[in-house]
């Protein structure tokens, strides 16, 4: 067209919808200030285990084929798959759910169910042993390819969440098997769990790296990745085409403010909507102006610490015993959680159901034992290094301080080590002793929880801090095992040792979690660290 006929069509032009006006997004959009987005600067749910990670991901961007019940009591619920069933104690089939869409515009199928257990995506070139024989973990699927090589913690979160996964089998587009090398009461919980959820095979592949797709990976979750600036901040954007219908937020972002004090502030100004992680002491001071409230209580996650075997002092068990006696756990509830959490009965939680020992107790306060140990360890008042972050867990410092002073006055030198991020809470080296940590509770089965983190598998053997012999006889027990009641004796009997004979941690309290965020903004809190901001759970 010339200019003659470019003036002569402007008025009809101009009389034409203007797509960007007309069809403007009205959902709101609203920003989340949180201590932290992520630890390992990846959106990748096996490279980022943590609690932090459980926010940001789970309700937002990722999915299992079972769900869980995030605004109920936690149960499992259909998610990417509508039904399954069990075809034997190691064998599981599922039936998917149809039209649902990743963020690349693909429909999910088997194929990317089957990729997602994948030693490509999953266990790389990691082997797994389960009674005396090796595990071909992803058959017939290829290794990592060059350039797209898994860093070390994604297997090993792998093997943790699936230590005997033999295949993953595609029945048609619609139908999955997951085949065992053990038997495994537990299969279905280990399907809900963090980790087990479904990536795009198509996503990945068209990646250069895993550090590539880790930063933006196309998932099924009502939200997908716009920008995510490591440290910095991750801005969501809704997922149209999401199978759980419209997303009710245009765009969630959410920012790293690492002070109470500038979360706090930032809500009461209106520049965040949420802040997360609030004190207790602080709830008082923001529900005085009646346009805010917080919202929150007890997890499904326990704070602990953890104890390293092999740091000299620690080598005597009676050591580790005297420093589980000295800490009054129900002091530290009342001084600094204003009672909002509790002292629980050690690593389970009542959801457990019939496997939940509703009359153990976690070691006693009692000096007087503390320091009877101590005697008998000869104990000379060496130095224990204690490794901390900087309030990464609400009331980390506060608590770590008293506890110190507890531990002084049963005669124990322990000394605050801060740490800037977790590898360095992790490195092994001399110094170190004691550190912070928690334990969620994916699946209702103590399978999820003492011999996810504490078994052979687990973290703390893992990085080399702790180990016995007897504790992971019976792991393969409970997680091999089909007779509850055997299952019951075992899990019984592995308390007893991680945490009273030979302890590997113990536990200082149930851990809580509290939001602030605008009164008139209709939301519910859900009872775990996952904020839930799918269609139904958003209103102002």
């Amino acid at each position: 067209m010339n200019r003659r006929h470019l003036l002569l069509a402007a008025p009809a032009l101009a009389a034409l919808p203007r797509p960007g006006l007309a069809q403007a997004d009205q959902r709101p959009a609203i920003t989340i200030a949180v201590q932290k987005v992520v630890n390992s600067n990846t959106l990748d749910v096996l490279r980022e285990q943590s609690n932090v990670g459980e926010r940001v991901f789970y309700s937002s961007l990722w999915e299992g084929l079972i769900g869980r019940d995030w605004l109920g009591q936690l149960g499992t619920v259909p998610g990417l798959a509508t039904e399954w069933r069990r075809l034997s104690d190691s064998a599981v089939e599922l039936t998917l759910r149809r039209g649902v869409m990743f963020h690349n515009g693909d429909e999910m199928t088997s194929e990317d169910v089957v990729f997602s257990f994948s030693r490509e995506r999953m266990f790389g070139s990691t082997l797994a042993t389960a009674q005396g024989r090796t595990i071909p973990i992803g058959e017939g699927m290829p290794a990592p390819r060059p350039g797209k090589e898994l860093p070390p913690e994604v297997p090993a979160v792998a093997r943790r969440s699936w230590p005997a996964l033999e295949r993953v089998e595609a029945v048609d587009r619609y139908t999955v098997r997951f085949h065992n090398a053990t038997p495994d009461v537990t299969m279905e919980g280990r399907l809900s769990r963090y980790g087990s959820d479904i990536m795009s095979r198509r996503g990945w592949e068209e990646t250069s790296s895993w550090l590539e797709w880790a930063r933006k990976p196309v998932t099924t979750g009502p939200y997908r990745v716009a920008e995510f600036r490591p440290d910095v901040s991750l801005t969501l954007v809704a997922h149209d085409a999401y199978w759980g219908g419209r997303p009710p937020l245009r765009q969630i972002r959410f920012v790293e403010v690492p002070e109470v004090s500038s979360r706090i502030n930032g809500l009461l100004s209106g520049e965040y909507q949420f802040a997360c992680d609030i004190p207790p002491d602080q709830i008082t001071g923001i529900e005085r102006n009646r346009a805010f409230e917080v919202q929150g209580g007890t997890i499904l996650n326990h704070r602990l610490i953890v104890f390293d075997k092999n740091f000299p002092a620690l080598r005597d068990a009676r050591v580790r015993r005297a420093m589980t006696h000295a800490i009054d756990r129900n002091a530290i509830v009342e001084s600094l959680w204003a009672g909002r959490t509790v002292v629980p009965r050690g690593l389970q939680w009542p959801y457990y159901d019939q496997m939940f020992h509703a009359d153990w107790e976690v070691p006693r306060f009692d000096l007087a034992e503390a320091r009877r140990l101590l005697r008998e360890a000869n104990y000379r008042g060496e130095p224990i290094p204690y490794r901390l972050l900087n309030n990464y867990y609400t009331n980390q410092n506060a608590t770590a301080q008293v506890m110190v002073e507890m531990w002084r006055a049963a005669g124990l030198n322990v000394q605050i080590e801060m740490r800037e991020n977790w590898a360095q809470i992790l490195e092994r080296s001399p110094t170190r002793a004691v550190r912070d940590w928690s334990n969620s509770a994916p699946f209702n089965d103590p399978v999820s929880s003492l011999v996810n983190q504490h078994g052979p598998n687990g973290q703390q053997q893992q990085v080399g801090e702790w180990t016995n012999e007897e504790m992971n006889r019976l792991a393969v027990e409970l997680e091999t095992g089909t007779d509850r009641a055997r299952r019951r004796a075992a899990f019984r009997r592995m308390l007893e040792i991680a945490e009273r004979e030979d302890p590997a941690y113990t536990v200082l309290h149930q851990n809580a979690t509290f939001t602030a965020k605008r009164r008139d903004i209709a939301w519910k809190a859900s009872p775990a660290f996952a904020m839930d901001f799918r269609p139904g759970n958003f209103g102002a």
